[in-house]
């Protein structure tokens, strides 16, 4: 059985206007985790993944960088309960 790990992500810095949403739905679609992606009107970055608990831990590491035109001041992570029912990444505008 694997391990399902679910997270809520506020990422903060210069993350709106550089691909960060595009970039996050990429890698998350590579690591198999699906959720969504969306902008905050505070100019944060919004992300809830969910899927297998080290493939969750790639994205999140991942988020702490973002693109190359990123720049990540902080990311917040809050565990959350998996949804059923999820089958892709999504951005959400």
């Amino acid at each position: 059985m694997v391990d399902e790990r679910a997270i809520h992500a506020v990422v903060r810095g210069l993350v709106q206007g550089v691909g960060f949403r595009y970039s996050t739905r990429r890698e998350a679609a590579r690591l198999g985790v699906t959720g969504w992606v969306r902008n905050q009107p505070d100019g944060a970055v919004e992300v809830l993944a969910q899927g297998p608990a080290a493939a969750v831990a790639e994205l999140v590491a991942y988020l702490e960088t973002g693109p190359s035109h990123a720049r990540v001041a902080s990311v917040s992570v809050t565990e959350v309960e998996p949804q059923p029912g999820r089958i892709r990444f999504e951005i959400g505008f």
